[in-house]
């Protein structure tokens, strides 16, 4: 008499090839799916870092009309940005933690309530240190964005794709950008102060509502596959950052954001208006024609390098260093024109050759995603994403306090010259980081081997 299991088992076995994505082995994660559910989730998030570059640089085209607003001079208009930039720094391995414990959705929806809680207060304010306070609130919802934005990548697409799409987040950011010296910087002009910074606080509502709604911060489904086991304790907070930055992986990383980022950071932010139009003498239309340059060449180098980094990675370092030396020279050529004002050809070269700086910051971010498990990832984001804005803050205080001391008291503007000097500043921290990335990139080769 035949057995009566033995039916049953055939069944089973024809139904197995049905399958199509057949299931990982135990113990494994199942891989990013891509596709457009994830292009949707990357679009949104975008969305919020979009948002946050334009409340960043929103001071960039209003530097200006904020030191008559406010009655202040350059080292107290500087301390705006500085200040803003202070908290962004100082917010970022804080962040990381909670895009690490809590999800990068629940991130997002945070900055954007301290995002738009900041501009709508600069708005109203008429007085230095309430606005002052408004932009650190500001920096805080700013901090939140770019990293949750990367956390969400790197759940949703296969990790070969993560670092052109890192570059087209920041390539996002700069259309951002230029929604600021192109929109904003018209409706200052033509609405007034009050009246701009009012309707985009305002943003906010809609980007918020569309985070709430809409974003899916990973794939559905659990990401292990396999049968079910403990999950894994967390390591303490103070022990995550610790393996973070034990990683030499990481401390390249936040070097090479620092030494790359900041030179077109500090000129887009604040320093690029006022150099153009006081120390060059141009009309503000010209020079926000060349700062919407700025960030079509940085849109444009992003492009270019996400389309190299995902197909090599053996092209981040020469990358970085291209860019750095190009920089370099650039300013060099600039700086030392006889009288400080260079011809317009040469002010335009060197703002296409900061066009690379931001992209090239993104490199640094490649390693450390790279180096670190993705349940660190993103406070070692947050660590490397640190560099340019401290970059950027020294800078920015540099060039203030130079202008300041080069100026006569009383005088109502800076002159070219005062400018040149001031500028030169930025070979401190560029020669800083430059070594400190050619010392740690043996490190890292080292330790890969």
């Amino acid at each position: 008499m035949p057995v009566e299991p033995a039916r049953s088992a055939r069944p089973q076995s024809v139904a197995a090839p049905r399958s199509t994505t057949p299931a990982p082995p135990a113990g494994t994660v199942a891989p990013p799916p891509g596709g457009r559910a994830a292009w949707l989730a990357w679009a949104i998030g975008a969305g919020v870092y979009v948002l946050a570059v334009i409340h960043r640089t929103s001071l960039g085209v209003a530097g200006l009309d904020a030191a008559d607003r406010f009655g202040i001079g350059a080292s107290a208009l500087s301390t705006f940005s500085i200040l803003q930039v202070l908290v962004y720094a100082a917010m970022q391995i804080p962040v990381g933690l909670l895009v690490d414990r809590f999800g990068p959705r629940r991130v997002l929806l945070l900055g954007v309530v301290l995002l738009s809680t900041g501009q709508l207060a600069f708005a109203f304010s008429s007085a230095f240190v309430p606005a002052l306070a408004s932009r650190a609130v500001l920096g805080c919802g700013d901090a939140m964005t770019f990293i949750s934005v990367l956390r969400i990548a790197a759940r949703w697409f296969p990790a070969a794709k993560n670092p052109f799409v890192a570059q087209l987040t920041g390539l996002a950011g700069m259309g951002g950008n230029l929604v600021t010296t192109v929109v904003l910087a018209q409706a200052l002009h033509s609405e007034g102060w009050t009246p701009t910074f009012t309707a985009t606080a305002l943003l906010g509502v809609a980007v918020f509502a569309l985070v709430a709604l809409f974003l899916r911060e990973a794939p559905p489904g659990p990401p292990v596959t396999a049968v079910a086991s403990p999950a894994a304790p967390r390591p303490a907070v103070g022990r995550q950052v610790r393996l973070a930055w034990r990683e030499p992986g990481t401390r390249l990383g936040l070097w090479v954001h620092f030494t790359t980022q900041f030179p077109g950071n500090a000129f887009g932010l604040l320093w690029g208006l006022p150099y153009l139009v006081e120390g060059q003498g141009m009309s503000r239309a010209q020079a926000g024609g060349l700062l919407t340059l700025l960030v079509l060449a940085n849109m444009t180098f992003g492009f270019a390098f996400g389309r190299v980094l995902s197909r090599t990675a053996r092209a981040r370092m020469p990358i970085v260093l291209a860019v750095i030396a190009t920089t370099a020279a650039g300013w060099a050529l600039v700086l030392a024109w006889p009288g400080g004002r260079p011809p317009l050809w040469l002010l335009v070269a060197v703002i296409l050759v900061m066009g690379s700086n931001g992209p090239a910051s993104l490199v640094g971010l490649d390693y450390a995603r790279a180096r670190n498990p993705v349940e660190r990832l993103g406070t070692a984001s947050g660590i490397v994403n640190m560099g340019g804005f401290i970059g950027t803050m020294i800078t920015l205080f540099g060039i203030g306090l130079l202008l300041d001391l080069l100026t006569p008291e009383g005088t109502g503007t800076y002159s070219a010259d005062a400018f040149r000097w001031a500028f030169c500043w930025q070979y401190v921290p560029l020669a800083v980081g430059t070594l400190m990335i050619l010392r740690l990139r043996k490190k890292v080769a080292s330790a890969r081997a």
